[in-house]
This record gives structure tokens, sequence and C-alpha cells, in this order.
């Protein structure tokens, strides 16, 4: 979301495929293909469209705006984003309603082994990263911090750092989107709606680059 956030800001021509894993550079998504090169890694991706096209996702930023807003996207990055993945692949009833349509590509009788190990590696890597060693309770908590932070910082703005969108908004917006879809069943969905703010931006921002989707606002 964030990558098709980034091509929309930058004006660009894009065609949206599902990422092929076994093709991805790194093992993950998202990556693109751009004149036949490949690019994998949303932050790798922002520097190259804005090296290739010239693009200045934070016109307008001064130093200290910039070194902000690459704080709070490191906050909804490598902190925000894996309360979601813990919420959707270590809960059952989440795994189920979203995660597991993933494995219907896999052949029936080795579906629940397969399926298994991915959830396996994904325990570890949040275990890895330090999140996975919290209670579910105690993740809430981290969690609520760092919404907090973002309706705090956001404040009255239209976006997150002024009139104008800028490079933080697709994972600010994205991170924020993330926690709502309803067929999750998670503290985290309330804890976005409990920010007006949030909920707006939330809306803005589905209506200004998603705009075939802004009446599913809370669906996203």
């Amino acid at each position: 979301m964030k990558v098709l956030v980034l091509l929309r800001m930058a004006g660009l021509d894009h065609t949206f495929k599902s990422c092929d894993l076994r093709k991805a550079p790194k093992g993950k998504g998202p990556y693109i293909t751009d004149d036949g090169v490949t690019i994998a890694d949303s932050t790798f991706i922002r520097w190259h469209l804005e090296k290739k096209y010239g693009t200045d996702f934070d016109a307008g930023l001064n130093a200290r705006q910039r070194a902000e807003a690459w704080a709070f996207e490191k906050l909804c990055e490598d902190n925000l984003y894996w309360a979601v993945v813990s919420e959707r692949w270590l809960i059952d009833e989440n795994f189920n309603a979203g995660p597991r349509a993933f494995f219907n590509a896999v052949p029936a009788p080795m579906r629940p082994m397969v399926s298994a190990v991915v959830r396996r590696q994904i325990r570890r890597a949040l275990h890895g990263q330090g999140l996975g060693r919290h209670s579910r309770e105690e993740r809430f908590e981290i969690a609520r911090r760092g919404i907090e932070a973002l309706s705090d910082k956001l404040g009255e703005n239209a976006f997150f750092m002024g009139d104008n969108p800028t490079s933080v908004d697709a994972i600010v917006f994205s991170t924020v989107a993330g926690c709502l879809p309803e067929v999750f069943q998670t503290e985290l969905k309330a804890m976005v709606r409990r920010h007006d703010n949030l909920m707006a931006y939330h809306d803005r921002c589905m209506s200004k680059w998603f705009p075939e989707f802004s009446a599913a606002s809370g669906n996203a």
C-alpha cells in the first residue's frame, strides 16, 4: 500500500500484480520492476523513484521536518507494522479470517502443514524483532503509545507534516488503514477509532489515492 501511494503521489503509470515471493529479490514484498530493473523494499523503491524521476516527496520540508518524518516512518515500519502482523498471524481467529487465504493455491493435503510452517517462521521473526517476546496485552500497550504519537503529531493538519502530503504519509496512512479492516478482531481498530483526527485523515487519504475504495472507509 505504501508503494502504491508513492507511485500515485509521483503520478507514475503502473500496473499492480500480486507479489510472487519466489521471484522477490529479498524473499518478501513489495518489489517493482522498472525498465527491466527490479527494486525491492519500499524505502529503496522510494529512493529509486526520487533518483530516476526527480520526484521530491518531501518538497517544502526543512531538514528538521525531514528528520521528524523519517523517525515517524520508522515508528510505523519497525514497530506498529509488527503489531499488525502479530494480530493477523498469531491470533487464530484473525489468521482464519485473512492470511489463511494466502495458502489456497497450495494443494489441499499440504495446506495445513505449509501454513503451520509459515506461521512458525513469522512467530520467530516477531520474536527476533522483539515484539513477539511480549504478551498480547503488552503489545497492545506499545501499539497504543505509537498510535497516540501519530495522532498527537498529526494534530489538525490535513496531512501528516502539514497542508500537503509528503513521503511519510504513504506509510502513516497505510499503517492507520492496516489497523481498521472489519474482518479482523483486534484492539488496534478501537485504538485508531478513538482519535477523530486519524479517522478523518484515513478518509481523506482514501479519497485522494484510492477513490475507488473510499466509500468503504474502515475496510481498507
